[in-house]
């Protein structure tokens, strides 16, 4: 084995008590953690309910919080502790607007930087556009102490232009905050987008989802994770409460058929034509 590090997605469902989510999320990390995990991650918006199941009203500023805060303080101190990587999902609020946001701590307990979602859709019961402002430009890959660490958060993950950005900016594990519901996706589909950006762009994914009957939607969980050559090496059951753990090889991103052939043989000035770049 060369370059391996324990990866672990904490997927558990979410009530209208936060601090009960928050307290639960912190109880999974320790056990996490004491089990070996070097990268915890968690799914999209996952100490809070799932707000945008319903249009949004005018008090998105009272249900978000700033970051850095007091969520990503105790997670800091958390992966000081244990010396853990953390991807965290929260409900950002920035001056007079909202995010979907991804903070990335280090296993210092340094607060690394933010991405924020940059798509955003609008479709029944995920009324995101009313909640949400583009993240212009925030960072996507982050040099971490296991890695360089890239994230797309839900929506983000449907698109190629995205996926392959990631591994230009040199991402070798991608994790993907998610909040899908049952029957979102025909038969096969969930696992198989992410197991085509992971064998296409010869990095790790690793999707934690959501997982639970909330008001409107029920999340389906089924979180996983995905080798560079497109494996699926370890996948959680659906509705239902789960840490998933992962052993991953990250010299796997070097010898990724990616890494040997698709990404040399890109043609940028002909796309540049195509894109009218």
């Amino acid at each position: 084995m060369g370059k391996t590090i324990n990866v672990a997605l904490i997927q558990q469902h979410a009530e209208w008590d936060v601090k009960n989510n928050l307290d639960r999320g912190i109880k999974a990390f320790e056990e996490a953690a004491q089990n070996g995990a070097q990268l915890i991650a968690y799914s999209e918006l996952a100490f809070i309910p799932f707000y945008p199941q319903k249009p949004a009203r005018q008090n998105n500023l009272d249900l978000a919080e700033p970051v850095p805060g007091p969520t990503t303080e105790i997670f800091q101190a958390l992966a000081k502790k244990h010396h853990v990587v953390t991807v965290l999902n929260l409900f950002e609020k920035d001056g007079d607007k909202t995010y979907d946001s991804s903070p990335i701590i280090d296993a210092d307990g340094h607060l690394l930087g933010t991405t924020r979602m940059h798509h955003i859709v609008e479709a029944p019961f995920f009324h995101e556009q009313g909640y949400y402002a583009f993240g212009e430009g925030s960072p996507l890959v982050f040099k971490t102490a296991i890695g360089k660490v890239g994230v797309a958060i839900c929506y983000d993950r449907h698109f190629p232009e995205y996926m392959r950005v990631l591994r230009l900016q040199g991402a070798e594990l991608v994790v993907i905050p998610q909040a899908g519901g049952v029957d979102e996706w025909p038969e096969g589909l969930y696992e198989a987008e992410l197991q085509v950006a992971s064998f296409q762009n010869g990095y790790f994914t690793a999707l934690c989802n959501r997982v639970g009957k909330e008001e409107l939607i029920t999340f389906e969980g089924k979180s996983f994770v995905v080798a560079p050559d497109g494996r699926i090496i370890s996948q959680s059951p659906a509705l239902k409460d789960e840490i998933l753990y992962a052993e991953i090889d990250l010299d796997e991103v070097k010898t990724s058929h990616a890494s040997k052939h698709f990404i040399p043989d890109r043609r940028e000035g002909i796309y540049k034509k195509w894109f009218g770049g």
